[in-house]
């Protein structure tokens, strides 16, 4: 049963590269001294059911989408920081002696990984991190325990080496949100310090909520809905093919009755995803509330739906954009980041790995 290194430090330079349902997403980053700059980043469009709840079928056509966004980017880093769904992956805390060297920790955590874990061991990869001493016991420490099932991260090692890179690290969608959270909080009042956030990112078929208290995420949740219920009642209505539908999607030019009889409903059933993945929350926390609400992933960048959620919800709602305080290169242009940039949210916290 083979190690994933889901957590592991690892070298510089890495690109972040999301393989989502309808796109690839590639982002590179550089710091100097505590500021981040852009150095390249590229989105390419995937071939429909090429990726079907963010599980990939054709490994082909992936790979292709990330060699296009390699040259499209023009990024010269050949190795990359990939990550998998949060609902294929099962992570527990689990407490063990403190003291214990990594290596005895892993043949420990091999040996009792079939307690944890509802798969056959042979087809699963597994990684931990240890977290710090134990609340509850000063002897033992917490360990954070990540399964999955191997087929996930071969297809994604499958689909970058097709695509002419080379995995370094295997990281989990809801903790790449979360690294990326830190770039998020620059117009929160106290930086997001002690505050319950909402992290709402509607892609093209799920729409994930991530709710952080105190910048660290305490729930996660997926649901079936996102942008491409849109493409298809444009297709529908209009008579377009699905690639037509999503380019006038985003670059206008549909008749008008659009705005008032397919993106009106559609932008209220956003909201009313919104509301519902949030009752969900309080249902089974102790929070009744959260402070903020920002929404990322394609669809926030539809005009007004932020104020729409914002006054369904009766929270004040903004859209992300990690790289509001970052520093472009000039192959990067603002106008057109500015756009990518609520749906870029994971490749960002994927490119932060090169820092670790």
């Amino acid at each position: 049963m083979p190690i994933a290194h889901l957590f592991k430090r690892t070298r510089p330079p890495l690109v972040g590269l999301d393989i989502s349902s309808s796109a690839v997403k590639l982002l590179e980053l550089s710091k100097s001294g505590s500021r981040y700059r852009v150095e390249s980043y590229a989105v390419e469009p995937l071939p429909p059911n090429s990726v079907v709840e963010k599980n990939i079928t054709d490994v082909e056509a992936v790979g292709e989408a990330i060699r296009r966004a390699i040259k499209r980017s023009g990024t010269r880093t050949r190795h990359a920081a990939v990550a998998i769904a949060g609902s294929s992956v099962i992570t527990k805390i689990i407490p063990m002696p403190a003291g214990m060297s990594e290596d005895e920790m892993e043949n420990q955590i091999e040996f009792e990984a079939d307690q944890y874990v509802p798969y056959p061991l042979e087809e699963v990869n597994l990684d931990f991190e240890v977290l710090g001493p134990s609340e509850k016991n000063p002897d033992t420490v917490d360990v954070l325990l990540a399964a999955c099932r191997s087929e996930n991260v071969d297809m994604r090692n499958a689909a970058c080496e097709t695509g002419g890179i080379e995995t370094q690290v295997m990281d989990v969608e809801s903790f790449a949100s979360e690294n990326a959270f830190v770039f998020l909080t620059d117009h929160l009042s106290e930086q997001g310090a002690g505050k319950t956030v909402a992290v709402i990112d509607v892609g093209a078929t799920m729409t994930t909520l991530n709710v952080m208290h105190d910048m660290k995420s305490i729930y996660t949740r997926d649901t079936v809905f996102g942008g491409k219920q849109l493409t298809e009642e444009i297709m529908r209505r209009y008579g377009l093919s699905y690639e037509e539908a999503g380019m006038a999607k985003r670059q206008g030019g549909l008749p008008e009755n659009y705005q008032t009889d397919v993106l009106e409903p559609f932008k209220e059933a956003m909201a009313q995803q919104a509301s519902r993945s949030l009752q969900f929350f309080y249902s089974s926390s102790p929070h009744s509330k959260v402070d903020h609400v920002i929404l990322a992933g394609g669809s926030a960048t539809i005009p007004g739906i932020d104020e729409l959620i914002q006054e369904r919800l009766g929270v004040e709602t903004s859209i992300a954009n990690p790289f509001a305080s970052m520093s472009l290169s000039a192959r990067v242009k603002p106008q057109t980041l500015s756009n990518d940039a609520p749906a870029l949210l994971i490749a960002c916290g994927l490119a932060l790995r090169s820092f670790d």
